[in-house]
């Protein structure tokens, strides 16, 4: 496992993180514990959480087995989405991030969080709101680094000169989506991350399991394409099951699975400081963690970009 600086800080991670959503839904307690235990014997030391992961239960499972080792492990998670029916229980205002931080601090059973990611741009709070609340954090010990997820560029820019404008604890990351079928954060976001230094943790590196290959014809099992309507809205274009067929044929006709080779991709891309792998059993987890194998060469990269399409770029002067 190679590990690198988080953005800006001193903080270094590897260069796999390891969402825990599956942390009390598909993996019971018994089963996270194992799931941790081999992610640590490969050298990841960052692990992802939020508080709206099984209504609060994986927080709860991850706080259990970082408890013997909690200053090896590097831990984030998130607020934004409703954690009650209360019509103040969502959102970026310093009363939702005040009651979330102060729960998710208890079920991870922690004095402080790595990174604190506000896990969706709020249109109806003030980002200056947001933002000196997360300060605020940051001064009382218990945050230590800012993280934004699901931002777009502009509104991380903006959150970039709000920090400095107002001398707030900075923005050390972000965390957008980004594998070979949704590539939309390569025209502004991912430049703009190596432009201003940020750590970039991307998540969903599959395509919810899509590349794969097990939602192709002659399946053999059920997957969260069958159950989750925003997984399928999400990868409903026609031209992502040719793609995928295309990137499953080159992946065997050089001899890698499938999972390794398209968490490497992700890896490649030089904006990218790691994406966030996840899996329900040890045996789903195992290729992705050995996607760090892969000697991800730049004509490789290259070559599997080719098999989907590439994003538009951020101006209209594409003959320049």
């Amino acid at each position: 496992m190679e590990y690198k600086r988080l953005g800006n800080t001193g903080l270094k991670v590897s260069s796999l993180c390891f969402g825990t959503m599956t942390f009390g839904q598909e993996a019971d307690e018994a089963l996270s514990k194992k799931i941790y235990a081999v992610c640590r014997d490969y050298g990841v030391n960052f692990f992802d959480c939020a508080n709206v992961y099984a209504g609060g239960e994986s927080e709860r499972i991850l706080g259990n087995l970082i408890k013997e080792h909690r200053d090896e492990v590097i831990l984030a998670t998130k607020a934004y989405y409703p954690i009650s029916r209360d019509i103040n229980g969502k959102g970026g205002s310093r009363f939702h991030l005040t009651q979330a931080l102060r729960d998710s601090l208890k079920r991870l059973d922690t004095d402080y969080i790595d990174v604190y990611y506000v896990h969706h741009f709020d249109e109806e709070t003030p980002l200056e709101e947001t933002l000196g609340t997360l300060n605020d954090f940051v001064r009382q010990g218990k945050v230590l680094y800012i993280g934004l997820s699901n931002f777009a560029a502009w509104q991380v820019m903006k959150a970039i000169s709000i920090t400095k404008q107002f001398n707030f604890a900075p923005i050390a990351c972000i965390q957008p989506m980004y594998n070979l079928l949704k590539r939309q954060c390569e025209s502004e976001i991912l430049p703009m991350a190596q432009s201003e230094n940020l750590g970039v943790f991307s998540y969903s590196p599959l395509a919810g399991g899509m590349l794969t290959g097990k939602y192709l014809h002659n399946r053999k099992e059920e997957g969260r394409f069958d159950t989750n309507v925003m997984y399928q809205k999400r990868y409903e274009e026609h031209r992502n099951i040719q793609t995928t067929e295309a990137f499953i044929e080159f992946s065997h006709e050089n001899n890698f699975d499938p999972v390794s080779l398209a968490i490497s991709w992700v890896g490649g891309h030089p904006g990218i400081s790691a994406p966030i792998i996840g899996a329900r059993s040890v045996e789903q987890l195992m290729p992705a963690l050995k996607s760090v194998e892969i000697p991800m060469t730049d004509d490789l990269w290259q070559n599997i970009s080719d098999l989907s399409s590439h994003p538009a770029i951020a101006t209209d002067r594409s003959e320049e």
